[in-house]
């Protein structure tokens, strides 16, 4: 029986403020090292380090997948608020990857919408625009940041649920993500929820 190759997709660099620190030439060698097929880089609201991540991964023979941590407001992009009526900060995280040309392009323009549109203290973009550029992306739940682990966590299955099914129906390729670090609070909680969730 062959073994299932494994690829990180969520992964942060040097370009994730206060985030991440992997840089780019570092993590390509060590991805090469570890015998990965691929490696997806996807950094909180920017694509700074995608035209270098592509390129020395072809180089070193591996396969780049290109992607970005966005962060969704609550409601409309251009709202200026920094809390939602629950107290908690006014947007969500939504992990994105684009499939094909197409995907990129339209990553692009969400990056650029959300720094030149909906940026208030975030480069944040809405459902409006991942309704108008959703072609070619595949999108994942993202962390306890993001919309579906935050109601789950806040016992609100009903409306997790409901906003999956927009998501899927938006993106056709949606996955709720599974996270294990044990350093991240609730995370055990948060799985036990999600993985009946994507069994349904």
């Amino acid at each position: 029986m062959a073994q299932a190759e494994f690829v990180h997709l969520h992964v942060h660099t040097e370009f994730s403020m206060l985030d991440g620190a992997c840089r780019l030439d570092k993590l390509v060698d060590l991805a090469v090292e570890m015998k990965f097929p691929a490696l997806a880089i996807t950094d909180h609201g920017v694509m700074h380090g995608a035209v270098d991540f592509y390129q020395k991964s072809k180089a070193a023979g591996l396969k780049p997948i290109i992607g970005c941590e966005m962060y969704i407001a609550p409601g409309k992009r251009t709202d200026r608020t920094t809390t939602s009526r629950t107290g908690k900060d006014a947007y969500n995280h939504l992990l994105l990857l684009a499939e094909n040309e197409t995907g990129y392009k339209n990553l692009v323009r969400l990056t650029t919408d959300a720094h030149l549109e909906g940026f208030y203290y975030k480069p944040r973009i809405d459902h409006e625009l991942l309704e108008a550029h959703h072609k070619g992306i595949v999108a994942l739940s993202g962390c306890p940041s993001g919309e579906i682990p935050r109601l789950l966590l806040e016992g609100q299955e009903a409306a997790a649920r409901k906003q999956a099914l927009w998501y899927k129906e938006v993106f056709g390729d949606y996955y709720l993500e599974i996270q294990r670090h044990e350093h991240v609070p609730d995370l055990d909680r948060m799985n036990s929820a999600l993985i009946p969730m994507s069994r349904e």
